[in-house]
Parts: C-alpha cells; structure tokens; sequence
C-alpha cells in the first residue's frame, strides 16, 4: 500500500493546495496584464519594508536637532533637504512611514470588520433590524467624514490614537452599505437555499455562507478607502489633532513647512510628495484588486 493510501485526507488537501496554486496563478497571470496595478503593489511592498527597517535606512535620527544645519536645501548629504530644526527630511519621511502604515492597518482593521457586520445582518435579516441600522448608517454618512473626524478628534484630545479612532468612527458605513448590498443579492442564491434546507441554522448561513461572499468587494472597497484614510489622517495633523512633535507624522510636516513654503520649499514640498506617491499606490492596488476580485469589472 502506498504512502498516499495510508494517510488519510491527504487528497483533499492536495486538492485544496492545488487550488490556492491555481488561484494563485490566475491572479499573477492577470495582474501582469495589469502594469499600473504591479507598480502600485510594488510601490507598496517598499512602503512596508521601509516601515519595517526604518532605523537601519534612515541615514540620521529623526528627531535629533542640529540648529547649524537648519533649511538646508536637497544634497548629497541630505537627499531631500533639512527643516527649520536641522534634521534630515528623508529621514522623517522614512521614520513617519511607520506612523503611515500603522494608521491604515489599524483603522482598516477596525472598519473592515464592523462594516461587514453591520452589513451583512441588515441585509439578512431584513425588517426592523435593517431600517434601525442602516438609519444609523445614514446619519453618520449625512455628515463629512472629515469635519466629523475633526469634531471626534477635537472632542477626545490630540494623539495618534485619537486619529485612529476618529477616522475608523466615520469609516465604516460606506462598508456597511456595500455590504448590506451584496448580503441582500447572496441570501437569495441557490446554494444559500439549499443550507436553509439542510438545516443550517441562520448564524452558520450568515457568516459561513454570506459573509464570506461579500468579503471580496470589502476588501476592494477598503484598499480604495486607504487613500482618503491617508488624506484624512494627514489632514488631522495638518491641523495638530494627530500625531504630536517631534513625531515625524507626514501632515504635521507639512504644517510645520508651510511657512517657509516661498523661500525653502523642500520643508512642505517632499512630505507632499510622500502622501501623494503613497495614497496614488493604494488607489492604484485598489483598481487591480477590483479586477482581480469582481468579476463583473473585468476589463476587456
């Protein structure tokens, strides 16, 4: 008897190996079709590596002053210039890159989840539970997420972790309503009916066999919304409700640069540059996954 015999389930797993390969292959074969979407992953990828490795890239501290070498235009010895305080602007742009990630993973993780909930009950169980929760989703979706996060981060006091839950408290109902939307078109699918005839109890067919479905558009939905994430949490410390000094967070270099904008434009100019190379990536991602995901947007 052979080894393949004697080892039970072994071919289901192969199977399942063999699919995930499959998948995979797929997704890479349509993804080189896809040169903007490669770009956006790579782009990505370095972003997440220089997160990871910041102390060991960064040439100089980032929060460490040297007054002699203040508003030093881009060189060799500072690549993209120093601030009023003299410290390297590639530096901080490397060490707030950290601050950057962090801030999309954690309200991601947060609104991705809450939003897919929330969805995906209102879609389901219909009625009563669906008006109460999708009323609440419009009255925070009635007002700019923005000024909302604003008033939210405003009302429980300057830091990056206010930010982060200012943000994720007006993020979640675009989720919640594509969510809803996908969960009202699955529940009246064939295979969801045949659960209700075997006898799958409402909980299993809601997060084993709707959620599950309505997780693709999710994800496409959240890589898109990582863009705005960035804005909004770079407009936050624009204004000094994010991150606080000497944190090299992106939007309070800006606001810091912002007075020597004529004279010494590298200050505000290269953190800039950091958010839009940054938040175009994520939107570039977010287009390939959607042809990756949706079927329905294929393009031809």
């Amino acid at each position: 008897m052979s080894n393949v015999e004697t080892l039970p389930g072994r071919g289901g797993f192969g199977r399942l190996v063999g699919r995930i390969t499959t998948t995979l292959r797929l997704s890479l074969s349509k993804l080189s079709r896809e040169p903007l979407g490669m770009l956006g992953f790579i782009v990505l990828a370095l972003l997440v590596i220089i997160a990871i490795f910041a102390p060991w890239i960064a040439p100089y501290s980032p929060v460490t002053q040297n007054l002699p070498q203040a508003l030093q235009p881009p060189s060799w010895a500072h690549w993209a210039g120093t601030d009023e305080f003299g410290r390297d602007i590639l530096s901080r742009l490397i060490h707030g890159t950290r601050i950057t990630i962090q801030t999309v993973l954690a309200v991601t993780l947060i609104v991705g989840p809450v939003g897919l909930v929330i969805g995906v009950v209102a879609g389901f169980v219909g009625g009563r539970t669906d008006a109460i929760l999708m009323r609440a989703t419009d009255i925070v979706l009635s007002f700019p997420s923005l000024i909302l996060a604003l008033a939210f981060a405003a009302a429980m006091g300057a830091g990056l972790q206010t930010a982060i839950i200012a943000i994720s408290l007006t993020g979640w109902p675009p989720i919640a309503r594509l969510a809803r939307a996908e969960a009202l078109v699955v529940r009246n699918t064939d295979y969801v009916a045949a659960a209700r005839l075997y006898g799958a109890s409402p909980l299993r067919i809601l997060f084993l066999y709707i959620a599950p479905m309505c997780i693709p558009s999710v994800v496409v939905r959240l890589t898109l919304n990582m863009a705005g994430i960035i804005l909004t949490a770079a407009a936050l410390g624009f204004l000094g409700l994010g991150a606080q000094p000497p944190a090299p967070e992106w939007g309070a270099m800006i606001s810091n640069g912002r007075k020597f904008m004529l004279d010494y434009w590298w200050v505000a100019v290269m953190p800039g540059l950091a958010i839009l190379i940054t938040s175009l990536a994520f939107n570039l991602v977010g287009d390939a996954l959607r042809d990756l995901l949706d079927p329905r947007h294929v393009r031809s």
